[in-house]
């Protein structure tokens, strides 16, 4: 039983821009694929336990039905063998070039062969992330018009979400069959939009609830009556809100929620929008998703550059683990928190919209593999915090085991209770909507 998770991540965005021909693959950009096996060690030399991670779904995934794991072969038998429980990304905000892009409705069936494909390879493998920021994925491919599609509609918008999350469904399903005690975190960017004044109530609102749409037709959450009309008007069928109606995977998720200073925005009467910095912060924002969904939380990304003064990274750290002890000590069921990412990241500062190979310093190391002082930091964070943790009551334990002891008797065991348990869940006489802090 695993009380606490703290991770990080190495960062594996690959959307294309510049009409899909250019593709901005973090893992290139950074170095990871020469220096992987380094990348991991320093994971080690941390503490961290758990770490986010997923092969380059384009290199991986070579057409339907066809697959070179040969770089996922070395990387995930490194990963066994250091006892580092990865929480895998099969889809960071881009997909191979035969596929197109997230206007394909193709996609998520196909991608849930892929996720089958690579649960049967690696069995051991126990978390999940199926597709990662569903809603930041659409958000700037179709609305923003940055990455793949590179489109500016609601139709558009509407198109690539319910593909997306169709996708990330549907996978879950095919690795549910293959891994019946899965447990899936659905990594998600948590935001806010703010009212400027009285006249941008309005578009406020709005923002506010479409914010809301991935997780809804991701857990069968239903919709208020503005967004099924928003949905409706914008080419979702009432068949295809339906299927989303119907599911009933959300006792095996985690909600992951993501959270950036950049995460809450500031709205104009026109219904634009700008950055206006943290206001309400992670906690207060956690808590009403929480009050939606009723699912364990998990903070599954954040991270601030290390700036002039050297200690900026350091001072959001604290903040955000402030936060998470907030989140905590208001009795949430908080199961883990996450710097993102291990190594700086590129390009970032225009949000991979612009190739300029512009190093962001936002990593517990820098590209060089040092360490920052914000790795620092971390390290004596988790070494203080880890062995407290367990023992507080409000911390809510997982039935997730370490890659050392993914035995095939023991995932076979596992198995079978999880059988068991879905058994037990259908049975009962509501299951839609589990009780508030319901471990998966």
């Amino acid at each position: 039983m695993i009380y606490f998770m703290f991770a990080t991540g190495i960062e594996n965005s690959y959307p294309t821009i510049q009409g899909g021909r250019v593709r901005m693959d973090e893992m290139a950009k950074c170095g990871h694929y020469d220096r992987w096996q380094q990348d991991f060690d320093l994971v080690t030399q941390l503490g961290v336990q758990y770490l986010r991670y997923g092969p380059p779904i384009h290199t991986t995934w070579t057409g339907p039905d066809q697959y070179d794991w040969s770089f996922a072969d070395e990387t995930f038998a490194r990963l066994r063998a250091l006892d580092i429980t990865p929480i895998v990304d099969l889809c960071h905000f881009g997909v191979p070039d035969w596929i197109g892009n997230f206007q394909n409705p193709d996609f998520p069936e196909q991608f849930a062969r892929y996720a089958r494909a690579f649960a049967e390879r690696f069995p051991w493998v126990q978390l999940y992330t199926p597709v990662n920021e569903m809603y930041i994925c659409a958000l700037f491919s179709a609305r923003y018009g940055w990455w793949n599609e590179q489109l500016s509609s609601d139709r558009a918008f509407v198109t690539a979400l319910k593909y997306i999350v169709r996708a990330n469904v549907l996978a879950m399903q095919q690795i549910l069959a293959v891994r019946p005690d899965a447990i899936f975190v659905q990594s998600e960017s948590s935001e806010y939009f703010h009212a400027q004044g009285p006249q941008a109530i309005g578009p406020a609102e709005l923002m506010n609830a479409v914010r809301f749409l991935s997780l809804d037709l991701n857990y069968g959450h239903r919709v208020s009556s503005d967004m099924y009309e928003y949905l409706l008007d914008n080419g979702m069928t009432r068949d295809e809100y339906h299927f989303f109606l119907d599911q009933t995977l959300k006792h095996h998720c985690i909600m992951g929620n993501d959270y950036y200073v950049t995460n809450e925005h500031l709205v104009h009467p026109d219904g634009s929008s700008e950055a206006s910095g943290e206001i309400y912060g992670y906690s207060v924002i956690t808590n009403q998703y929480y009050a939606r969904y009723g699912l364990p939380v998990m903070h599954t990304e954040t991270n601030f550059a290390q700036g002039e003064r050297g200690d900026e990274a350091v001072r959001w750290l604290r903040k955000e683990w402030a936060n998470v002890l907030r989140v905590r000590n208001d009795g949430l069921p908080i199961v883990g928190f996450t710097w993102y990412s291990l190594t700086d990241q590129v390009d970032w500062d225009t949000a991979l919209r612009e190739n300029n190979g512009r190093v962001n310093p936002l990593g517990l190391f820098d590209l060089n593999r040092a360490i920052r002082p914000v790795g620092q930091a971390y390290q004596q964070l988790i070494q203080e915090w880890r062995a407290v943790l367990p023992t507080q009551s409000v911390v809510l334990g997982l039935p997730v085991t370490p890659p050392s002891q993914q035995t095939a008797p023991q995932r076979q065991q596992a198995a079978q209770r999880a059988q068991a348990r879905e058994q037990a869940y259908r049975a009962a006489p509501t299951n839609t909507e589990p009780a508030k802090g319901e471990q998966p």
